[in-house]
C-alpha cells in the first residue's frame, strides 16, 4: 500500500495528475505545458507520466520531459493498453486521488484548483468525479458528421453539477476518462479498470472508465459530473472520416454489451438483442457502400454499431 504525502507539502485533498501514452510525445508535451499553467503551482499536485510500451526513442523522450517538471516523474510499463496503464497510475500514485487526463488533452489553467474544491463542496469522500472535455479541432469538423455522434470523439459539452444517473442531469451523461478523478483508495478496493477493457491498439473497445464510475455508484459511493472541472481535448484529423467513426461505432456496439456484464445490466442488453438483429439485419446491404464514402451515413453507422453489438453478446470481444 502506497504511503500518503506529506499534507503540509500537497494540502488535502492531495492529487496526482495521471498521463497514460503510447508514442505520442508531441501531445504529452502540449499536456503538460498546461499543467505548468496550474493556479494552484507545481507545489500542489503531483504528475505522473505512465509510458505504456512506447518505443524507446519516445521513451526517452518522455523521460525528459518528466525531468523537466518539478513535480513529475515516469513509469513504464511494457504492455500497451489505456486500462492497464491506468492501473499502474493508480498503483503508483501517492495520494487521496488521481486525475485521469488523456495525453491529447490540455487542462484549463484551474482545472486542479477546481478538482479540490468540487471534492470539498461535494463533501465526505467523492469516489469518482468527472467533468466537461471541450474540443480543439486539428480539422474542422465535416459537416456529414452526425451531430449526436460528437460524443464519440470525447467530447462532453453538458454544463451543470449533479451526480449521474440522477434527475439533476442528462441520464446519457457519462464520465470520460480524458477527464476523471478518481478516489485511489476506493479505485483499489474495486480492483481498478478492467484489465479486458479500454483500447490496446489493436481495437477501439472502450467504456472502461464508464464501467468504473457505474461499478462504484452501484456500490453506493459517489459518482459525480461538474462541467467547472474542464480539459481541452485535441482532436485528431485522421478520426474525422467515415472510416474512423464506423470502426469506432462498431466498438462501441461490443463495448455496450461488456459494460452491461461487467455492471450486472446483462438483462437489458438481452432485451435490446431483438432489435439489434433486425436492424442488422435489415441495414445488412449498406455494408457494399465504400468505408470511405459519406453516402447512406446515418443507416450505415447503426449497422456497425449493431453488429458490435451482436458480436459482443455472443461472447466475442
Amino acid at each position: 500500500m502506497a504511503t500518503k504525502p506529506n499534507h503540509m507539502e500537497f494540502p488535502w485533498p492531495s492529487v496526482t495528475v495521471c498521463i497514460c501514452t503510447h508514442n505520442r510525445p508531441r501531445y504529452v508535451l502540449d499536456c503538460l505545458e498546461g499543467l505548468a499553467k496550474q493556479t494552484v503551482g507545481p507545489a500542489g499536485f503531483q504528475i505522473l507520466i505512465v509510458d505504456s510500451g512506447s518505443d524507446e526513442d519516445v521513451q526517452a523522450k518522455l523521460a525528459a520531459m518528466a525531468g523537466g517538471q518539478p513535480n513529475a516523474r515516469m513509469i513504464r510499463i511494457d504492455r500497451p493498453g489505456v486500462s492497464i496503464a491506468r492501473n499502474a497510475g493508480a498503483d503508483a500514485a501517492q495520494s487521496d486521488y488521481i486525475a485521469y487526463i488523456d495525453d491529447d488533452a490540455i487542462p484549463a489553467a484551474n482545472w486542479v484548483e477546481q478538482i479540490r474544491n468540487t471534492i470539498a463542496s461535494v463533501g465526505g469522500v467523492p469516489a469518482l468525479l468527472g467533468g466537461r472535455i471541450l474540443p480543439l479541432w486539428e480539422a474542422p469538423l465535416p459537416a456529414w458528421w452526425p451531430q449526436r455522434l460528437r460524443g464519440v470523439l470525447s467530447i462532453i459539452e453538458t454544463e451543470g453539477q449533479g451526480v449521474y444517473r440522477s434527475e439533476a442531469i442528462s441520464n446519457d451523461l457519462s464520465p470520460y476518462g480524458a477527464n476523471m478523478v478518481v478516489h485511489v483508495t476506493t479505485m483499489r478496493s474495486l480492483g481498478g479498470f478492467g484489465n479486458g477493457a479500454g483500447r490496446d491498439g489493436s481495437s477501439l473497445l472502450s467504456d472502461e472508465d464508464v464501467q468504473l464510475a457505474w461499478q462504484m455508484q452501484n456500490a453506493g459511493y459517489v459518482v459525480q459530473f461538474d462541467s467547472r472541472i474542464v480539459v481541452h481535448h485535441q482532436i485528431q484529423a485522421s478520426r474525422l472520416t467515415p472510416e474512423w467513426l464506423l470502426r469506432r461505432m462498431y466498438w462501441q456496439g461490443v463495448s455496450s454489451v461488456v459494460t452491461s456484464r461487467v455492471t450486472a445490466t446483462r438483462n437489458v442488453a438481452w432485451r435490446a438483442l431483438p432489435r439489434r438483429l433486425l436492424v442488422a439485419m435489415l441495414l445488412l446491404p449498406m455494408a457494399l457502400v465504400p468505408t470511405h464514402s459519406v453516402k447512406l451515413l446515418g443507416y450505415r453507422w447503426r449497422l456497425a454499431y449493431s453488429l458490435g453489438f451482436v458480436r459482443g453478446m455472443f461472447g466475442v470481444s
